[in-house]
């Protein structure tokens, strides 16, 4: 490609409203540009590292056997209100986009495909001998994002392969899973990543468990806990860990409320009491849809709301106001407690509460708090769970070892779905006794277009982006410096020529441009190799040859220079 015919105009500044260095370094390359918050134009340049990384993902799709297919984008409301999910996606999560069609039927752009996909199967599928199947598609999506931000991180429009999978028992579901768990691994592999499979929650798609594909990146915005010497990871949403246990007192002492005034906050309250942090204790009350819930964490933990309305399995959760905890305990925020709530006020409690003798809680009466609090003789023991916050230095869960904390970029989501659609729309099939059984499923999706956004952030530097050679739109940057000179023009005519018949793919800087402008531009592109013809290498009878991974360039021969171009960049 001819850069004097290309299009997607380089920019010198940021711009304003650019929040990570992908966001940025992708509008100033031109490789996008915003129609409207959150719409984005995939520019040339993109639009062919999009189509590498699509490539990389069909390839590995059949390697897991799914066969490729092309949804609608319009779907009706009455498949998601089979599914049950019509609501949370326009009421509660509101990400929906719905409208009526001239028809008066209510249709909606679609978010995602599990309903679409499981009327399309239910049709086909008939006895157990028509399974499995699996099935792919390579889709924009559209999600009507409240604060779309950070480019083609968090948009409304946006490419998304999405997978289905559907077996007769949760035994071909999990082959499944772990085919296409293993097909995830190769794609972010081959792409080039640094990147950490978590454990993950399974938010409003369900199911009963699932994996997220993390690119590690210091502006990420999920935080990844992970074992220092296991092979534990979980996106912090799902993680659980272990806590130090200490020795606790011998024998159990009389409890006692005493005045603390104006004592708030665990950490004060450790500090009066003259006591571990660990023993004392944050009890929060939420309000869960329609019920009143009281949740309890040890004073150095923080609760985690996303596991606490799992476990209600709520809609809705949130921290009751100030007004509703004084109706409740009779006192001002910051002194609730367990002990002589209402009875229609539900109480969990994270299970490293059980154990402890003599531990400190909320008295429920402005500035006072209970101390030498003792389960089954001052309160019953709650409904436990784990409903803490687990954080970098807690103890793994699985091993003896410690956790330690990265930031991550979510590119992928693969889910064990179960039957929760299966059953709801009604897709089954006759066993081999005539017995009729839902069909058990998983999906797993990936962002294309997130995925090239994700390399931008953790491939990139103070000059530009660093594409690698298997996504990189381009192989080569060509630059000839005064091409108006008619011997170096012919030359570089005659260089482009051979490196794409060499199966090399070249973008041509053909512009008449200053020196600097050329290299800065080619720099901030981020092409994986830069060859530079110019009247000082054309009197050796050679070019100036550049990774853009490197400080120091080379003079080669153009022979040696295809040689080591097809080397870097795998081409036979």
């Amino acid at each position: 490609m001819r850069q004097s015919r290309h299009i997607g105009r380089t920019l010198r500044e940021a711009p304003k409203d650019a929040q990570t260095a992908a966001h940025s370094l992708m509008i100033r390359a031109g490789y996008i540009s915003q129609l409207s918050a959150g719409v984005y134009v995939y520019q040339p340049l993109l639009l062919r590292t999009l189509n590498k990384i699509s490539q990389i993902i069909r390839e590995e799709m059949a390697t897991a056997g799914a066969e490729e297919l092309l949804m609608p984008a319009i779907q009706p409301k009455e498949l998601w209100e089979e599914s049950g999910r019509w609501e949370r996606y326009t009421a509660v999560d509101g990400i929906m986009f719905a409208f009526k069609d001239r028809r008066g039927s209510t249709v909606c752009l679609g978010p995602t495909h599990e309903e679409v996909v499981t009327d399309i199967l239910r049709r086909e599928v008939k006895s157990y001998k028509d399974l499995p199947k699996c099935v792919f598609q390579i889709q924009t999506k559209f999600r009507d994002e409240i604060r779309p931000r950070f480019g083609l991180m968090r948009a409304r429009e946006f490419i998304m392969k999405d997978a289905y999978s559907f077996d007769a028992d949760e035994a071909g579901q999990d082959a499944s899973y772990e085919a296409m768990r293993q097909a995830y691994h190769r794609i972010c592999e081959r792409v080039g990543y640094t990147y950490r499979a978590v454990e993950a929650d399974t938010g409003a798609i369900g199911g009963s468990g699932s994996h997220e594909f993390m690119v590690l990146a210091d502006s990420g915005e999920e935080t990844v806990l992970y074992c220092d010497t296991c092979n534990y990871a979980a996106n912090q949403e799902r993680a659980e860990s272990r806590l130090e246990q200490f020795p606790q007192d011998a024998e159990p002492r009389p409890m006692e409320a005493v005045l603390g005034r104006g004592i708030i906050g665990a950490e004060k309250l450790a500090e009066f009491f003259k006591i571990p942090l660990w023993k004392t204790t944050k009890t929060l009350i939420y309000e869960a849809d329609d019920q009143m819930v009281a949740v309890m964490v040890r004073g150095d933990c923080d609760v985690h709301e996303l596991k606490v309305a799992n476990h209600l399995n709520v809609k809705v959760l949130r921290l009751a106001s100030a007004e509703k905890i004084r109706s409740l305990t009779g006192a001002e925020v910051g002194y609730a407690g367990p002990i002589g709530l209402p009875g229609h006020v539900r109480v969990i409690a994270d299970h490293h509460v059980k154990g402890r003798v003599n531990f400190e809680c909320g008295a429920n009466q402005t500035d006072y708090h209970n101390i030498n609090v003792n389960f089954g003789r001052d309160v019953a023991l709650p409904e436990l769970g784990d409903f803490k916050l687990a954080r970098e230095g807690d103890g793994c869960p699985r091993c003896q070892g410690r956790l330690k904390a990265a930031k991550g970029i979510e590119v992928g989501h693969i889910f064990k779905l179960g039957t929760k659609y299966s059953q709801a729309m009604n897709c089954s099939y006759l066993d081999a006794n005539s017995q009729t059984q839902p069909v058990v499923m998983g999906c797993y999706g990936i962002g294309v277009s997130r995925m090239a956004a994700a390399w931008v952030e953790q491939s990139h530097d103070d000059k530009g982006i660093l594409w690698s050679p298997q996504i990189a739109p381009y192989h080569v940057h060509l630059i000839a410096l005064n091409i108006e000179d008619e011997v170096i023009r012919t030359q570089a005519e005659a260089l482009y020529a051979r490196l794409q018949q060499e199966g090399i793919e070249v973008l041509f800087d053909d512009r008449p441009a200053r020196a600097g402008e050329k290299f800065s531009d080619a720099d901030l592109m981020g092409l994986p190799v830069r060859l530079t013809l110019s009247k000082r290498t054309l009197e050796q009878g050679k070019v100036e040859f550049k990774l853009r991974t490197e400080k120091d360039s080379t003079v080669l021969s153009p022979d040696e220079a295809v040689e080591k171009i097809k080397g870097v960049c795998g081409i036979r």
